[in-house]
């Protein structure tokens, strides 16, 4: 093909780009329109922003005005999001920008120079379109996964190109062997982002070593936590970071062939890869013979049927194989006896994004960043009772202070923090007294909790730790592919005791028993998924021993949750006779004449809690 890439080639055309754009792939001459453009924006209209602003540009006859489309830019409690910036001027993130308010964006900032201070979010006095990391809204950040998304049009190879994108496969393919590769990630410390932190360098150096017809390299983006959208972000805003770590990786190991294996429930990511493959095959970057070099590699996407169970690895190459996706016993590991029975390495979206720096900057530039035993940053979604939910990354070792109160806010509507859980159904919740403590693997470990993907959901004093818990096993149980029986036995037997807890059932004989069986499930349990189901349950137990107590002992839910331990009344003093709650009651169980103190009937009612939403009195309290 014509315009397949040599290693010159390909230098060339990055000179060229960086000489004709700025760095975010824009021209250095025009006003600067970017739109954030993930599956958060578009959930919240940035297409219909997009198409506003287009249109009213194109009204406007300006010949000077670059609009272009990106992934998200992490502050996804703000969506839509707009980001302009014209030369010689601050560069402005405008936030909730809806197809109304974008006319007048057009209006005041373009046409005029005004900025419009209702929509402002952040701004950055004289910057050129380098990275996000100098707006206000990133503090305490450090971008080296996220470094392009926000940034680049991902749906453009060359704006991935010229900011150095394929120069680490460059510099991997004709200035490095296999052997000075895995020494750079030794020497960076690089662990697995996916939960486990086994370090890349030593899963790269397993493989490398055996000896096979064929190798296998495959993408974990199989994302399922509840409350995780990291790795499904960075496919949407920057997918060539990912395909160039592939081929790095294959270059490396000895494989020729790729798979990233993504769940079907992400149809933006799916697309953009698929985009950047077919871009990146045409340029050579891809295929046989990469920039003129004897090394090839292809790369296939594989959909999921959205099993959280394959997330786990031995799980995940059944799966590719047309198998159901159910965990083997190891060892062998993947690379040795991986897919089709070839040695095959796996890592996740995370890892991978941050191979190609690691190469440009040197394995001691990111080992200098993070802590002692955790190198470089962790991306975290960031959700729950936080009033700046988004995407953000941070070096290993920041605290959760630092990331709720500073990065993200505080608690919203001045309610006061209470847990965080991090790993998603696989970690624990960690309370107020752990605030200060640095984020990373040994430290989380520690206090019974683990990094996972990276969710982080914040809860305050109105969330029941008990049902909490309760959600996460309902969801293992659900998750689980039923193989060995310590999960699948195990988790529907502290489910049912949850339940019964939460019911007002409860007796103190059943924490014994619930931390009975989180031991026989960690022991026992053939994969990830069931010896970590129990962590929840018995990081909950540890931390917060009085809310289990009150519903058992006391039959009463102290965050006023569990809508069978709750009890509604009505206090005659506080009651007008407005007939409100008896209007909204389903089942009737509110009587009493207009103008008169109404009661509840206990017995009839079912505690939906409606008339407590309506009354505009305070007259009905719950207990």
């Amino acid at each position: 093909m014509s315009d397949r890439l040599t290693m010159e080639a390909l230098r060339a055309l990055r000179v060229r780009r960086q000489k004709e754009r700025t760095a975010g792939g824009l021209s250095k001459d025009a006003i600067q329109v970017v739109v954030g453009m993930g599956t958060c924006g578009i959930a919240a209209g940035s297409r219909e922003t997009l198409a506003a602003i287009r249109e009213a540009v194109a009204a406007g006859g300006f010949n000077n005005v670059s609009v272009r489309q990106a992934g998200c830019m992490g502050l996804c409690h703000s969506e839509p999001t707009v980001e302009v910036s014209v030369p010689g001027g601050p560069a402005v993130i405008y936030g909730n920008v809806n197809a109304e308010n974008a006319r007048t964006l057009v209006a005041e900032h373009i046409t005029h120079g005004r900025t419009v201070a209702s929509l402002v979010y952040a701004t950055h006095a004289g910057r050129s379109r380098v990275g996000l990391d100098g707006f206000e809204t990133y503090p305490k950040q450090f971008r080296i996964v996220l470094r392009n998304c926000g940034v680049i049009d991902p749906d453009q190879i060359d704006d991935y190109i010229a900011r150095d994108g394929y120069a680490a496969l460059e510099k991997a393919l004709f200035e490095m062997t296999p052997d000075q590769v895995i020494a750079e990630l030794d020497a960076s410390g690089l662990r697995g982002r996916g939960g486990a932190g086994f370090p890349a360098a030593k899963k790269w150096g397993f493989a490398k070593i055996q000896t096979a017809d064929q190798k296998y390299m495959v993408c974990n983006a199989d994302e399922g936590d509840p409350g995780a959208y990291m790795d499904r972000s960075t496919l949407e805003g920057d997918p060539h970071s990912v395909l160039e770590a592939m081929a790095i990786a294959g270059y490396t190991i000895g494989a020729s062939k790729g798979y990233i294996y993504i769940r079907a429930e992400y149809p933006l990511a799916i697309s953009t890869l698929e985009t950047a493959i077919a871009q990146a095959r045409a340029y050579g970057l891809l295929g046989r013979h990469i920039l003129g070099s004897a090394f090839s590699f292809d790369i296939e996407l594989r959909l999921g049927a959205g099993a959280f169970v394959c997330g786990e690895e031995t799980a995940l190459l059944a799966s590719i194989e047309g198998k159901r996706g159910m965990p083997s016993p190891r060892p062998p590991f993947p690379a040795v006896k991986g897919l089709w029975g070839k040695p095959t390495v796996i890592n996740n979206v995370e890892t991978l994004a941050n191979i190609p720096v690691i190469l440009l900057k040197g394995g001691a530039w990111f080992a200098k960043i993070g802590t002692a035993t955790s190198k470089g940053t962790k991306v975290f979604a960031l959700t729950g009772k936080v009033v700046k939910s988004g995407l953000i990354e941070v070096p290993m070792g920041t605290t959760l202070r630092e990331i709720i109160f500073e990065i993200g806010g505080g608690i919203r509507e001045g309610h006061t923090f209470k847990a965080a859980q991090t790993g998603g159904p696989s970690g624990g919740v960690i309370p107020e007294q752990f605030l200060d403590l640095p984020l990373d693997y040994e430290t989380l470990a520690k206090i019974g909790s683990i990094m996972g993907s990276g969710g982080l959901i914040v809860m305050d004093e109105t969330d029941c730790i008990v049902d909490v818990a309760k959600f996460y096993l309902d969801f293992t149980v659900d998750e689980s592919c039923g193989k060995c029986a310590p999960c699948r036995i195990g988790g529907r037997s502290l489910c049912n005791l949850l339940t019964k807890i939460t019911q007002g059932n409860g007796v103190l004989a059943d924490i014994d028993r619930m931390r009975e069986i989180a031991e026989a499930m960690q022991r026992a349990s053939l994969c990830g998924l069931g010896q970590t189901a129990s962590n929840p349950v018995v990081s909950s137990l540890r931390y917060f021993p009085d809310e289990y107590r009150a519903h058992i002992v006391d039959k009463k839910c102290p965050s006023k949750k569990c809508k069978s331990l709750l009890a509604y009344a009505i206090t005659p003093e506080k009651c007008v006779g407005c007939t409100a709650c008896a209007r909204v009651c389903p089942v009737h169980a509110i009587s009493g004449e207009r103008k008169r103190a109404h009661v509840i009937d206990t017995a009839a009612c079912i505690k939906c809690g409606q008339c407590f939403t309506v009354c505009k009195f305070q007259a009905v309290s719950r207990s």
